[in-house]
């Protein structure tokens, strides 16, 4: 079933479906594009995730080579099982919500905790961090434009940067507030 397919698992069948190849290329493919930066890329996690989908049959091995003194690389193509599960999942994930959880909002709920003075700091220190981010991702998208990569196959990198400059927005305003006393911050007793 397409919904069980993992963003990892999704990148994997998107590189298969290109041309096929060996896991390593995959996670050095992945990397070298900057995808890590959209999905959590581990070689151990990702020889499982294609050792899973080969289970699945949506990839299948098609060669085994060994260069040198290197381990035995099999190489895999994408099946026609794993075709339709990578369409219907992406389409699936563009028209679905799907609530996510991550830390930043739990813990930006918690940080009346803190200090104001500490909480500014730390939120300055966020800053200093999304504006690195968000300067390697346009060094990245600057290169895609240069090569002439046609848009639709960066469109993931352009949303990542909008959403970390819009939270680097909020971040500074919310600064400002809190600096302001516009934002009343009086920490919980502790």
């Amino acid at each position: 079933m397409a919904a069980e397919l993992t963003p990892l698992a999704i990148s994997v069948l998107a590189l298969l479906k290109e041309e096929p190849m060996h896991a390593y290329e995959m996670y050095q493919l992945l990397v070298r594009r900057h995808s890590h930066w959209l999905v959590k890329v581990r070689p151990g996690s990702l020889y499982h995730t294609v050792e899973r989908m080969a289970q699945q049959n949506y990839v299948r091995a098609i060669g085994t080579e060994r260069a040198g003194n290197r381990p035995e690389r099999t190489t895999y193509e994408i099946t026609p099982e794993g075709s339709d599960a990578l369409t219907r999942r992406v389409e699936a994930g563009i028209e679905e919500y799907v609530h996510e959880y991550p830390l930043f909002p739990v813990v930006l709920s918690e940080a009346h905790n803190l200090d104001a003075d500490d909480a500014v700091l730390r939120f300055r220190r966020r800053i200093v961090h999304l504006d690195r981010w968000l300067a390697d991702i346009d060094e990245a998208l600057a290169g895609a434009q240069a090569r002439q990569v046609p848009e639709a196959y960066w469109m993931g990198g352009d949303y990542l940067r909008t959403q970390l400059a819009g939270e680097r927005d909020w971040l500074a305003t919310t600064i400002e507030r809190i600096e302001s006393k516009d934002l009343p911050w009086q920490p919980r007793n502790k």
